[in-house]
């Protein structure tokens, strides 16, 4: 077989010389050539002047906030606050998620489909071929009668065929454009579907140390109007206090641990969350680690242009993907109301005994191909302008994913701004009521005031440090809103 094959080709040398002819007359792409919308010209991300830098307040997590110009997001911006078990759950992230698992693999079949199509496209067809037919003819069906029958033979046929479709008008080249289109669209999804499950990772964790944080703070809470209740029991028993004041004190205590329940709901649910987005079971939740204290606050956060968000956030670039995508598909369209040509041809031989089919080869042919399309009832101009309309619609996915992103930035940086005064506030908060609890107790070791004074104030200081903590976990999630909005880590991995 591979004699015979060998030997066709050597036949179909003459003809496969006018294959880089062709290609050279195959210059012709019929559609529109893409080119990219011009990136948004604004120079700021809201109405008004972003400040330089936020308010400041005492604590690890209080520390003013510098907003520096940068040409890039940084990568793997989540080391930023500084905590190795952050950064252990991000990275086994990366590994276990199901969700990049199947966005890899998503990328994986993009790439072997433009390598599939561009195989068959732009190159020629080549197929061998072996055969054996076992044929008996019937002569006296054909009028002749002097003759006796001959015996059944069986027939052997070798060939090797070769076809290609000539791209005169580049249907095909730009079928390739759009799968090429496809592939950086699943390789730019990859990316942004690692940049959002960091930014869940990390927003989660932080809210776990927020809440954990509250839990304990509250327990505290719980404990020191337990401890104020028993005062006033001790007081009442002796006639000092009236009932009324024992009811009020176990009010104020019921409420404040009917507060502890839904507060370690949301802890499960967010270790729950966790676990799922670690790809593992609920059961194997682990983010205990990270705690407030732990994390380090940003001081300097690096922003970005408008325009340079609109070249490096990976939702941004897919969507681009899509529109180049169906800016071919619009070239496919045009091409296919233009004729097609392709050019075959074949040589093999064909004997009754198989040991002579290596002697000569004794068939071949040689064909053009050409189809022009007449009537076909308006469908294929109906197709190029339904491609058309695609791709008007995939340019306003594309202009409202910009705008999309633009108002997440700006979202997250009044967010980041307001945070930062809200804890400004909270902080002399806390410090306003220690120091009225500091007071107190003076004048509680000197008689002055009752027990329950006392532990009025105590509970009025752990209640603002309660508020504390919540604006130091907005303050440290809305932070890393910003990182993620601002497309950090956007360069693709290998």
């Amino acid at each position: 077989m591979k004699a015979i094959a060998r030997r066709a080709l050597q036949h179909l040398h003459g003809w496969t010389a006018l294959v880089p002819v062709a290609l050279i007359v195959c210059a012709c792409t019929v559609g529109p050539d893409f080119h990219a919308p011009p990136p948004p010209t604004t120079q700021r991300y809201s109405h008004e002047e972003t400040p330089s830098a936020t308010v400041g307040a005492s604590g690890a997590v209080g520390a003013s906030q510098t907003f520096a110009p940068a040409a890039h997001a940084p990568r793997q911006w989540w080391k930023q606050f500084e905590s190795d078990d952050l950064d252990r759950l991000v990275e086994l992230a990366f590994r276990q998620s199901p969700t990049l698992d199947s966005a890899r693999a998503k990328l994986v079949e993009a790439r072997e489909n433009y390598a599939a199509e561009a195989g068959a496209t732009e190159w020629p067809k080549i197929d061998a071929n072996l055969s054996a037919t076992r044929e008996k003819i019937d002569i006296a069906a054909f009028g002749i009668t002097s003759f006796p029958p001959p015996s059944p033979f069986t027939l052997y046929n070798a060939s090797v065929s070769v076809s290609y479709m000539l791209d005169l008008f580049g249907a095909n080249r730009r079928a390739l454009e759009a799968l090429r289109a496809q592939v950086d669209y699943e390789a730019y999804e990859l990316e942004a579907a690692r940049l959002t499950l960091a930014g869940n990772i990390v927003a989660a964790a932080i809210r776990r140390a927020s809440l954990q944080r509250q839990i304990e703070l509250t327990e505290a809470l719980a404990a020191d109007e337990a401890q104020q209740l028993s005062v006033i029991e001790s007081r009442y028993a002796a006639g000092g206090v009236p009932i009324v004041d024992v009811h009020s004190q176990r009010t104020l205590l019921a409420q404040t641990r009917a507060t502890l329940p839904p507060l370690t709901t949301q802890l499960a649910q967010v270790d729950h969350q966790l676990a799922i987005l670690l790809g593992v079971p609920p059961s194997d939740a682990d983010g205990a680690a990270v705690t407030l204290d732990s994390l380090h606050l940003p001081e300097t956060v690096p922003i970005t242009l408008p325009s340079t968000l609109a070249r490096e956030r990976p939702d941004i670039r897919a969507a681009l993907a899509l529109l180049h995508e169906a800016s071919a598909n619009v070239g496919v369209a045009t091409a296919n109301l233009y004729p097609k040509f392709s050019i075959s041809a074949g040589a093999g031989s064909e004997r009754t005994r198989i040991a002579d089919e290596l002697d000569s080869l004794n068939i071949w042919n040689l064909g053009l191909n050409v189809t022009q399309p007449i009537f076909h009832g308006g469908e294929l101009r109906a197709r190029k302008r339904s491609s058309e309309a695609a791709y008007e619609a995939a340019l306003g996915d594309y202009r409202q994913t910009v705008l999309l992103a633009l108002g997440q930035v700006a979202d997250a940086l009044q967010a980041v701004q307001d945070d930062a005064r809200t804890l400004h506030a909270r902080e002399a908060a806390a410090r306003e009521a220690e120091a009225a609890n500091a007071i107190t107790r003076e004048q509680y070791a000197a008689g002055g005031v009752s027990r329950s004074a006392l532990l009025d104030a105590q509970r009025q200081a752990l209640q603002t440090a309660l508020d504390r903590a919540r604006a130091e976990g907005d303050r440290l999630a809305d932070t890393a809103a910003l990182f993620q909005a601002l497309g950090g880590g956007w360069t693709t991995e290998p």
